[in-house]
């Protein structure tokens, strides 16, 4: 068993966390495809967490996201509350402060947000880069979160600079998965049919600096894993959403929040760097891969002195697909270690746990 045999060697008190150069992502040669899957591979077995750069996304797409969210979280609290998530069926929206606590020995969250998924994307926004969007066959397969997203009225530029950013984003999650696949020793196409209406979830999130006194009960997102994906923190960022295969995180340049939890326990910082994103794995794949590929443990700290935003994309498969062991992920001397479980009813269960809703 490839996996299963790989996974006993794994090293998990790391000390950093790998930077994977993506340039090699669609190119046509097998062997520099493999070799690249390798590097995930390892980093999935022994972190948990990877950067990537060259990934194509735009500079000036994420910036213009950037911008927009700044100026949705400068509004006023009113504004904001007219469409807070709890107001709505599908926990899409706006959640303020302390609203979500993703490790119950804390007293909540620092942090605002706003969530939004999938959404076709309007005519000004079809010009991102390489991008071939097109809608889903059935937006109702979005299970827990179906449903419209709400948008603030009085920034109709946020829509779209949050949609550009989202899509572009959502390219990037799909082109990871064959990745995976050829990671776990399988074709490339293995994750091609339960992938096909993807639940992928963004957070727009901003962290108030956290001044006077350190209270360790109340910190930007408490350690937690992934749920929904994903995710690259929803609570880690706020335990917020989806079990998801994995996150894919944006931060704030010059701004240390992210850390890591190693198998010695020790904390490691996760510093932005320019030019990439970070990835990080759900419990979702966690629970796929038998634990071969590890969700580990994190929580964003800003103690900066500075306000901080960063934007994950919690990304999952269809909602209707069950958590079935992966082949190669189980054997006598590796029993499964989960019940089978669809994708929309272990995130549904999470959003519950989180939100009490």
């Amino acid at each position: 068993m490839f996996a299963e045999s790989e996974a006993e060697d794994a090293q998990h008190a790391f000390k950093d966390i790998p930077v994977i150069d993506l340039a090699n992502i669609s190119n046509n040669d097998t062997a520099a495809r493999k070799a690249l899957a390798r590097e995930i591979r390892d980093a999935c077995m022994n972190v948990g967490f990877f950067y990537v750069k060259n990934h194509g996304v735009s500079e000036s797409v994420i910036q213009d996201a950037f911008s927009n969210s700044k100026k949705f979280f400068a509004l006023p609290l009113d504004a904001k509350m007219k469409i807070e998530n709890k107001t709505t069926p599908n926990f899409k929206g706006y959640s303020p402060l302390l609203s979500g606590n993703n490790d119950p020995n804390n007293k909540g969250d620092l942090q605002e947000g706003f969530e939004f998924g999938w959404e076709d994307p309007p005519v000004e926004a079809q010009d991102i880069a390489n991008q071939n969007v097109t809608p889903k066959e059935n937006g109702n397969n979005d299970g827990v979160m179906a449903g419209a997203n709400v948008w603030p009225e009085e920034l109709p530029e946020f829509r779209l600079a949050s949609l550009r950013y989202y899509h572009a984003l959502v390219n990037l999650g799909k082109s990871l998965f064959p990745m995976f696949a050829l990671a776990l020793g399988l074709e490339d196409n293995f994750f091609e049919d339960k992938t096909r209406h993807s639940a992928a979830l963004m957070r727009m999130l901003y962290y108030p600096p956290q001044t006077g006194p350190v209270d360790d009960r109340i910190i930007g997102i408490g350690a937690h894993t992934d749920w929904e994906a994903s995710t690259f923190l929803i609570t880690c960022l706020i335990r917020l959403l989806l079990e998801q295969c994995f996150t894919i995180l944006w931060q704030e340049p010059g701004i240390q929040a992210l850390q890591v939890l190693n198998a010695k326990k020790e904390w490691i910082n996760a510093p932005p760097i320019p030019g990439t994103f970070v990835v990080n794995l759900g419990d979702q794949l966690a629970r796929w891969t038998n634990d071969i590929f590890k969700s580990t443990v994190h929580r964003a700290i800003n103690r900066s002195g500075v306000e901080r935003y960063s934007i994950p994309l919690f990304f999952g498969t269809d909602y209707g697909v069950r958590l079935e062991p992966i082949p190669g992920c189980v054997s006598s001397s590796r029993p499964m270690k989960y019940e089978v479980i669809t994708a929309g009813e272990y995130v549904k269960a999470k959003l519950a746990e989180t939100y009490g809703h």
